[in-house]
């Protein structure tokens, strides 16, 4: 074989696998920072959640209940990483962020803003239907500087007690995926306080609606790791066998490992919920 002829060859190789480089997306509802949880409130917690994000190198992280504060501690102990999104409560810094970090050596943010979950979504602290407090989904569009791939991710947190809401929602967010990144492969993750078997997810992922939303879990080529249920409020275990805490995808990806990660440091969670991990290719 001649050398011009191996170099293209090993050339080729190199770009295949290149494009085959899998990201890995983590959701994480961090639990909002409160001294009621005493040993469990977030100063005790901080370096618990960071180590988990770099440990298992999650490439996207979306996160719930963040506050500000939260977001600043974050960010420190993150250095390569980026956020984006706003506080739910005036669309700046005022209460829980649903935020989207990502890791800047790897991605390259094209575009992203936050919407509120609302008949309203442009206007900064609307609320809607009948939920109990304010809502929001923040997006990006980005650009994967490994593989050249441009996808978008969106991240949410569903009310908690507005039945309407959590259905209206689901609604929403398949609209607003639809609307906003197109025919563009997009990731969903979020805590949205419903089961597989309740009626939001139910909406998401019913194959009758064109917009529909793929779990990702079902779709993976290696069987789940880690506990099935995703709430743990800081017991011993976690809650129920149903996850609440989910990342579905719309496009074309292979889906090549999810699990929930639950470990604990001298029995004691970093969370009330568990992460959600996905590791995938953007085909």
């Amino acid at each position: 074989m001649s050398k011009r002829l191996l170099w293209l060859l090993l050339l080729l190789t190199g770009s295949s696998a290149m494009a085959q480089t899998p990201l890995k997306v983590i959701t994480f509802n961090i639990r909002m920072n409160t001294p009621a949880d005493s040993l469990n409130a977030w100063p005790y917690r901080k370096d618990k959640v960071a180590s988990e994000v770099l440990f298992h190198e999650a490439d996207l992280l979306g996160v719930q209940e963040a506050l500000y504060v939260q977001m600043t501690d974050l960010q420190q102990r993150l250095p390569q990483y980026k956020y984006i999104g706003v506080g739910r409560g005036d669309g700046k810094t005022a209460d829980e962020f649903s935020a989207i970090f990502y890791d800047t050596t790897r991605l390259q943010l094209l575009q992203g803003e936050t919407f509120w979950l609302s008949t309203t979504p442009t206007v900064p602290g609307s609320k809607g239907w009948d939920a109990a407090i304010t809502r929001i989904v923040t997006w990006g569009k980005f650009r994967d500087k490994k593989t050249k791939k441009v996808f978008f991710h969106f991240n949410t947190h569903f009310d908690h007690k507005g039945e309407v809401a959590r259905r209206e929602s689901a609604h929403l967010l398949l609209k607003q995926v639809h609307d906003i990144a197109g025919a563009t492969p997009a990731i969903i993750t979020g805590d949205f306080n419903a089961t597989p078997d309740d009626e939001p997810i139910q909406v998401i992922v019913n194959n009758q609606d064109p917009l529909h939303l793929t779990d990702s879990k079902a779709i993976s080529q290696t069987p789940h790791y880690g506990p099935t249920g995703t709430f743990n409020g800081f017991k011993k275990a976690e809650l129920s066998d149903k996850p609440i805490d989910h990342i579905f995808l719309k496009g074309k990806f292979k889906v090549l490992q999810h699990a929930t990660l639950s470990p604990t440091w001298q029995g004691r969670f970093s969370s009330d919920h568990f992460a959600v991990f996905c590791k995938l290719i953007v085909e």
